[in-house]
């Protein structure tokens, strides 16, 4: 693609970056077959390619956003679906992620969408105040019925059941059981302590019973994706800053060999903050190594190795690959390798490349749109029959789960349960995950 920036525009790293990225694409087509948006609305502006032509005249021509700009960005899910399939590597993602930057700085939206943003940013990064959000949303369920669409789809995300505050969030070491083998930072995130405090909890189960110490450090919190995605670049930055801070101080103190997530989206995000701080002289090269260290949970387990099951498993599962997993990240093998090994019957989710919906905040900013994927989702998900549904994500687990009866866990609740951890609480009562020991590897479990 022919590009016609000045060299004062090219002054400007993140310009310069876009640049690269617009000569890359070769208007091949190819994203628009893999494309969520584009497979439902069929317009070729929202579809990768045709975003690339709407961003590539704003920031080439330096033009404020337009409507139709805005309109057709804020419909992009992120998913980097367009990412795998591109032949010619393009990086949509940061493309993009310039494009809601210059947005942010160039637009003046609704009042109503302004307000309903700030609330989103202010209160989803923050655990207590995400807590009492949800409580008051409880509290309106009642109401629900006369509020407008997008508060109303809030309603029926939140959760029935609230749990307190975990222990494992608290900043902390909590050492390997028997010999000490790794020692790794865990980042808790922020949305996720909340809406399911278990998937911490197993996570810390599954990585100290395999030997390694894990890390809850001070001043580590939200990884800063969900304002990065909203174009809110410093106040994304600020997050990402402190995490990097605070996992340098764990590297320099005792030594880091990870730091481990086990929230596909925000992995994705830790492991960019070398690119979002290329141009930082304070800040960049460790922020470089923090990414290099980022690994998901089931990536870590993989190299670690997993230990032999402890109870009788062979349930058939329904593995969902989040997009910011298998299409952010590249991470496909690990989740489905460890739960075969856990003893688990993988189905394969027909349509698997195609996001459900969730994205962040998507679904409650395109509620229309995120529920038809999330039906999609949820048809292709039923015809494999599972028995519980798997998911590295918990914006998945929340969109998916909102949709079916099928029970839905993170995939480490399963492989900490598999290993000698309790059985997650989405299954409890359900016959077909009785617990029946597997003697022989008991025995080994309690030896070792």
């Amino acid at each position: 693609m022919q590009t016609n920036f000045s060299l004062a525009q090219l002054a400007d790293a993140d310009t310069r970056e876009s640049e690269k990225i617009l000569r890359a694409c070769v208007h091949c087509g190819f994203c628009t077959a893999t494309c969520p948006t584009y497979a439902l609305l069929g317009d070729e502006l929202d579809s990768p390619r045709g975003r690339i032509y709407l961003i590539k005249d704003m920031l080439e021509n330096d033009k404020p956003a337009t409507d139709q700009v805005v309109k057709h960005i804020d419909r992009c899910l992120s998913c980097l679906s367009c990412m795998t399939t591109c032949p010619s590597g393009v990086h949509y993602m940061h493309l993009v992620d310039h494009g809601r930057a210059h947005i942010e700085k160039t637009y003046r939206r609704p009042a109503s969408e302004r307000l309903m943003r700030k609330m989103l940013a202010t209160v989803l990064p923050r655990p207590a105040l995400f807590r009492m959000a949800l409580m008051a949303a409880k509290a309106g369920r009642p109401v629900a019925g006369v509020l407008p669409s997008k508060l109303k789809g809030m309603l029926a995300l939140a959760p029935k059941k609230i749990p307190g505050p975990s222990p494992v969030d608290k900043p902390q070491v909590i050492p390997a059981e028997g010999t000490r083998r790794k020692r790794v930072a865990i980042l808790n995130g922020c949305a996720q302590q909340v809406l399911n405090t278990a998937i911490n909890e197993s996570t810390v189960r599954l990585l100290t019973r395999h030997g390694v110490e894990v890390v809850v450090a001070k001043g580590a919190g939200c990884c800063g994706a969900l304002t990065h995605h909203m174009g809110l670049t410093d106040n994304a930055h600020g997050y990402a800053r402190a995490n990097i801070l605070a996992w340098t101080k764990e590297i320099e103190k005792g030594g880091l060999d990870a730091v481990v997530v086990n929230t596909s989206g925000c992995g994705t995000t830790v492991k960019d903050y070398g690119f979002m701080f290329r141009e930082d002289k304070d800040l960049a090269d460790k922020a470089a190594r923090i990414s290099a260290l980022a690994k998901d949970v089931t990536e870590f387990m993989a190299e670690l190795g997993l230990g032999e099951p402890v109870v009788e498993t062979g349930q058939v599962v329904a593995y969902h690959s989040a997009c910011s997993m298998q299409h952010g990240q590249k991470i496909k093998t690990p989740p489905r390798a460890l739960l075969g090994k856990a003893g688990f019957q993988i189905r394969e989710v027909p349509e698997g490349h195609l996001c459900c919906g969730s994205a962040g905040i998507y679904n409650l900013v395109q509620p229309e749109i995120a529920g038809e994927l999330r039906e999609r989702k949820v048809r292709n998900i039923e015809s494999t029959k599972p028995q519980v549904i798997a998911a590295g994500n918990i914006g998945c687990m929340t969109q998916i789960g909102s949709g079916t009866s099928i029970p839905i866990v993170h995939t480490v609740e399963l492989l900490d349960w598999a290993t000698g951890g309790p059985l997650p609480e989405a299954l409890r009562g359900n016959s077909d995950f009785a617990a029946r020991p597997k003697t022989d590897a008991a025995e080994v479990h309690a030896a070792e």
